[in-house]
């Protein structure tokens, strides 16, 4: 496998480390962002000359775009950039304070849009690269309690998949990262959740709280094996512009995907209504 250089946002911990250590073990040079210097030197320590840490917040613009100049410079041009840093937000929509739902927004979308944008020129016009970002099954499907979460994360798969029709014709290859549960700290201390304010909702929304948090630390993904996976597919040919990690991921997914599919069909004879009689005037 040839040699690659990789930008990774938020390597301190979950998959954006195993990620960062996958792509580490197969030889290649990992730069990863990081909130501390604590974090920068942990990171740093997993594989000295070839594990490059830098501190960022992906949500300061003008900070994104001047970490990947300088990493273009010292490090060399970046072949895979890996636009991961983000958390998740609880709550159901009523509750969830709409300053929180923005913060959501700031980093798990335009973070995210800022990273890829900031690396985009430099592949462009090298005329190959390969530009990642990690949604989620949330991506692709909702569940109740996570409306900002899943909302920011479908926002992010629409970016992507337009940004994919947009490169292809430089040689540029993007790539959705969509994975379901995986043994992290995501569902734990990293997740934010908003202040329980509305009685109404207990019953639908307290076990499925008191579930997630039960279920923080046993989850079924593997974060190495993720890891392994994006490896794999930064080195093929054809790169796949969506990639669900995890079966409990493909079977919500395709639920989803299915109840979609099944109401355009029930619903097809009304859909077309709405157009002129005489067709589009040309």
């Amino acid at each position: 496998m040839q040699q690659q250089k990789w930008l990774i946002t938020g390597v301190s911990t979950g998959l954006g480390r195993a990620f960062a250590q996958a792509a580490l073990a197969a030889g290649h040079t990992v730069v990863g962002t990081v909130r501390s210097e604590e974090d920068l030197r942990a990171f740093e320590g997993l594989k000295p000359g070839h594990a490059h840490g830098r501190i960022l917040d992906v949500t300061d613009d003008d900070a994104v775009s001047g970490a990947v100049a300088e990493v273009e410079r010292s490090v060399g041009p970046l072949d895979v950039v890996v636009a991961n840093a983000g958390y998740g937000l609880e709550g159901t929509f009523e509750e969830t304070p709409l300053a929180e739902v923005r913060r959501q927004f700031e980093v798990n979308v335009f973070g995210a849009v800022a990273t890829l944008q900031a690396a985009l020129p430099y592949m462009r016009r090298r005329r190959r690269g390969h530009l990642m970002a990690v949604t989620s099954m949330g991506g692709l499907m909702a569940v109740p309690g996570m409306s900002a979460y899943c909302g920011s994360k479908f926002a992010l798969e629409g970016i992507l998949e337009a940004l994919g029709k947009e490169v292809a014709q430089f040689g540029i290859h993007v790539t959705a990262i969509e994975p379901g549960s995986f043994r992290t700290d995501w569902a734990g201390r990293s997740m934010t959740r908003a202040v329980r304010t509305v009685d109404d909702y207990d019953e639908l929304f307290t076990p499925i709280r008191e579930a997630r948090q039960k279920a923080s630390g046993n989850q079924l993904g593997n974060p190495a094996r993720a890891g392994d996976a994006l490896v794999h597919i930064a080195s093929v040919e054809q790169p796949p512009a969506h990639l669900v990690l995890g079966s409990d991921a493909l079977r919500l997914v395709t639920a989803a995907r299915t109840a979609v599919d099944e109401d355009i069909r029930a619903w097809e004879a009304l859909s077309r209504t709405t157009d002129f009689a005489e067709g589009a005037q040309l």
